[in-house]
């Protein structure tokens, strides 16, 4: 199934939980480290109350506003988080879980060494993926395992959703590392 297809099968916690992941493989740009999203995460889950998400989302954006400067890609994780619904309602959270993926696949193709043939990111997400670059093919994978694992096992999902979404940050924060060294 394409990423496309995915993300409108999802329910209202896989579409947050999918936005969020990308928010969060993307926080290196912002200046952001491991824990900084723990808490957003944290109020995907059964026990927490309707308000934890907006309060959490204006705690983190607090955190992170002074981020707004830099380059495109880094601009692009801004607007991830700027975007964020301040409610979870079912179809706000859609539309920000559909942005983050076009965003996220774009901050990766930016960051790639490698050259991505598509045209655009939105032949990626509806499963076209020959001469896919490495940084863009991995992020797809990612975004694709998030989705399907909260879609096959609900809440208990998020730990691996989260899971899948450190393993990203580290290697994006390293592709960042590396840019940085290079430029200097």
């Amino acid at each position: 199934m394409s990423l496309v297809e995915l993300i409108a099968q999802a329910d209202e916690r896989g579409l947050a939980a999918s936005g969020l992941a990308c928010l969060d493989r993307c926080v290196p740009l912002l200046g952001g480290d491991d824990e900084t999203l723990r808490p957003l995460w944290t109020s995907l889950g059964d026990g927490a109350g309707a308000g934890e998400w907006t309060e959490r989302l204006e705690q983190t954006r607090g955190k992170l506003d002074g981020a707004a400067t830099g380059d495109q890609a880094a601009l692009l994780a801004h607007r991830m988080l700027q975007a964020a619904p301040a409610e979870r309602s079912p179809a706000e959270v859609r539309v920000w879980a559909d942005a983050c993926s076009v965003a996220s696949l774009q901050i990766h193709r930016l960051l790639d060494t490698c050259e991505d043939e598509a045209s655009s990111v939105d032949a990626r997400r509806k499963g076209r993926t020959e001469g896919m670059s490495p940084l863009v093919a991995a992020e797809l994978r990612r975004q694709v395992t998030v989705l399907e694992v909260l879609a096959g096992h609900g809440p208990a999902g998020l730990r691996r959703a989260l899971e899948v979404s450190t393993e990203g940050r580290r290697v994006l924060r390293a592709v960042v590392s590396r840019r940085s060294r290079q430029r200097s």
